[in-house]
């Protein structure tokens, strides 16, 4: 048995695709390949698909990680690599697959961090973003509310700067929020901090910061 690990792009054609899909169109994606998926074992066998962090609806992403079982051998990654490549999935670019240790950690478990670009769409005052993020910097708390739930947004976010535009280029936001199990931030929670509305910004994950276990 092999497990690969595939690092890709999730593109404008899967943009509102939820990560419970995202696994289905994986599976879909190697059947279609005749890859010969593993699957778990117990009462309800589920193929052994595991995805880095889940990715928020309507984010597209230049970095996406999943890893997956396959019934073949070490010596046929090549063999893998073509196959999907051959087999192309719509809204996935694969920018690298590589084998992985059976035993090595859980991909989810190694995800530290994740990098956002939020690209404004409709023109707003650039002091207004510049004072924004020098608020958020500087606050030593930001306590919000979600799902009836209080917590501080603030330790959260481990970077947060805005790139003044140059010529025509739109202003763009880029942030370093936490993706931790336990202690994720999400963007849209920072951009409505900011007293703004996520629909107002183009937004892409722009990486996903693992653990380096090497």
């Amino acid at each position: 048995m092999i497990r690969c690990r595939a690092t890709y792009a999730k593109k404008e054609e899967l943009r509102y695709t939820s990560n419970l899909d995202m696994q289905k169109i994986w599976e879909r994606y190697l059947r279609r390949a005749k890859l010969p998926l593993a699957y778990s074992q117990g009462f309800h066998p589920q193929p052994r698909i595991h995805q880095a962090a889940p990715l928020p609806l309507g984010l597209l992403s230049y970095q996406e990680i999943v890893d997956f079982w396959l019934h073949l051998e070490e010596n046929q990654l090549l063999e893998i690599i073509a196959a999907l490549t051959v087999n192309v999935q719509p809204g996935i670019s694969i920018t690298s697959i590589e084998s992985i240790p059976s035993n090595s950690p859980a991909i989810q478990t190694l995800v530290r961090s994740s990098d956002y670009c939020a690209v404004a769409l409709n023109n707003p005052i650039n002091e207004e973003l510049t004072h924004q993020v020098e608020r958020i910097n500087s606050a030593s708390s930001l306590p919000r509310v979600r799902r009836n739930k209080p917590y501080d947004l603030r330790p959260l976010i481990q970077n947060l700067h805005f790139d003044v535009p140059i010529a025509d280029l739109p202003p763009t936001i880029q942030m370093r929020l936490s993706s931790m199990d336990g202690a994720t931030g999400r963007v849209d929670e920072v951009i409505f901090e900011m007293g703004m509305e996520p629909a107002d910004f183009r937004i892409t994950r722009t990486a996903l910061i693992i653990d380096d276990l090497t």
